[in-house]
């Protein structure tokens, strides 16, 4: 390439450390799109991703991961990344694990581990990673509901809604959301799974009842989410079959 762009390539690498972040955004994307076409470029970024004095690698990681074949180590900082404080960028870099993990099997088996393993962040971000790759396997399906015990209530209400189109979900699963909506100990978990069995098309007369008594409570989120529930359950009796 010509490198009259020298200059260019310098500031778009400086504002890789900007806290900027439409200027970040700006200066990622020109990245991937210089790097794409560049090997000499793509070397120089692994170099300053191996610097681990940088204060921002996930920026790198970010476009490393973004190219046609996608580096392992800058996959590996920006797992690391979905602990980061910030939820623009911890969903920034779930959306692009979700690319690549359609396409990249091992990366749905990262996930999962990271999962069961990972900081409360990385766990409730793995499992909306998981959920939006969109996979029914077994493995990725039991992560998720495994996660259903996760001791973060966050962790549960993501497992919780990351289950909500799996209408092939196994008893033992669906038990296992009647359990959270009856018994588990956050209210944001309750309501939460009380929307989701909805869904699933669950009907029993226990979960009816509850929702009946749910549906006059003076507490307004429960009210809601009762409410919501036996309106998706109605909608879904008066649908015509096969729709």
């Amino acid at each position: 390439m010509d490198r009259g762009p020298d200059n260019k390539i310098a500031t778009l690498m400086a504002d890789l450390e900007r806290s900027d972040k439409p200027t970040l955004r700006r200066a990622v994307d020109e990245l991937i799109s210089i790097a794409t076409e560049d090997p000499e470029i793509q070397t120089i970024l692994s170099e300053l991703l191996d610097d681990s004095s940088r204060k921002n690698r996930w920026p790198i990681a970010y476009v490393l991961a973004s190219l046609p074949s996608a580096s392992q180590s800058g996959v590996q900082v920006l797992i690391e990344t979905l602990d980061h404080r910030d939820p623009d960028i911890r969903w920034a870099v779930a959306l692009l694990l979700v690319r690549l993990a359609k396409k990249e099997r091992q990366i749905v088996k990262i996930l999962i581990e990271l999962a069961a393993k990972g900081t409360a962040n990385q766990r409730r971000m793995a499992i909306y990673a998981l959920r939006d790759v969109g996979l029914s396997d077994d493995e990725s399906v039991q992560a998720r509901v495994n996660s259903l015990r996760d001791p973060d209530p966050t962790v549960r209400v993501a497992a919780v809604t990351s289950l909500k189109t799996q209408s092939w979900l196994s008893e033992a699963g669906r038990n296992e959301l009647l359990e959270r909506f009856s018994q588990d100990e956050d209210s944001r978990v309750r309501h939460t799974a009380a929307v989701t069995l909805a869904y699933l098309g669950v009907s029993s007369e226990e979960f009816l009842n509850a929702l009946m008594k749910a549906s006059a409570s003076d507490n307004a989120h429960l009210k809601k989410a009762a409410t919501t529930a036996l309106n998706i359950l109605k909608n879904k009796r008066s649908a015509p079959s096969g729709s």
